[in-house]
């Protein structure tokens, strides 16, 4: 049993620790201390939801959907553009930047935001889905859900410490300059993934 969880924890943090959008974006909103709670939650709730989908073989249904996936990869493409644009012309104006990281968002599009970064990825449903699931099932049918429960024990351990401990960095960013410097590499991540996905990578 601890050899299966102990498993899955490392296999769903190498998946889910790498840098990418959606990181980024609880990143910044723990920095900014705007909706954490919220925005912990809805991605780690959904990262729940794909790695259970994927243990129970809803990988396999992926697999067979080669267009759906598509479909999502090119929202993903416009959402990501759209995202990386939005981060860059926010730091051309430093002066709007305050050590909160400009305006906050209201709970609706802190909310809209995070389910977009996160159902609009394709590689979610490729790795935490299909990886994940097959990888699993390796396990036998017993072992995949302990497993499964190594994968979301990582996911919420990674998400509330990426959102909640993000505040320890504050001091270092509580100038404008700062903050500018942070949406410039925010929105350089948020295109360098866009062109990835559009190139099929």
């Amino acid at each position: 049993m601890i050899e299966h969880v102990l498993t899955g924890t490392a296999t769903g943090l190498a998946l889910i620790v790498a840098i990418g959008a959606q990181n980024a974006y609880v990143l910044r909103q723990g920095l900014a201390r705007d909706h954490v709670g919220l925005v912990v939650a809805i991605c780690a709730v959904s990262d729940l939801v794909l790695i259970l989908a994927g243990v129970a073989g809803i990988g396999t249904v992926v697999e067979q959907a080669p267009r759906a996936i598509d479909v999502v990869r090119w929202l993903g493409v416009a959402f990501l553009t759209w995202y990386g644009v939005s981060s860059l012309l926010r730091a051309r104006r430093p002066d709007a930047l305050a050590a909160t990281g400009g305006a906050r968002l209201s709970r609706r599009s802190a909310a809209l935001r995070a389910l977009a970064l996160t159902w609009l990825n394709p590689h979610v449903y490729l790795d935490t889905v299909l990886l994940l699931g097959s990888v699993a099932a390796t396990h036998g049918s017993g072992g995949r859900w302990w497993f499964a429960a190594g994968a979301c024990l990582a996911s919420v351990a990674w998400f509330s410490g990426l959102g909640y401990g993000a505040r320890l960095l504050a001091r270092f960013l509580a100038s404008a300059r700062a903050w500018q410097v942070l949406d410039v590499l925010i929105g350089l991540t948020m295109l360098a993934i866009a062109v990835r996905l559009a190139l099929g990578d």
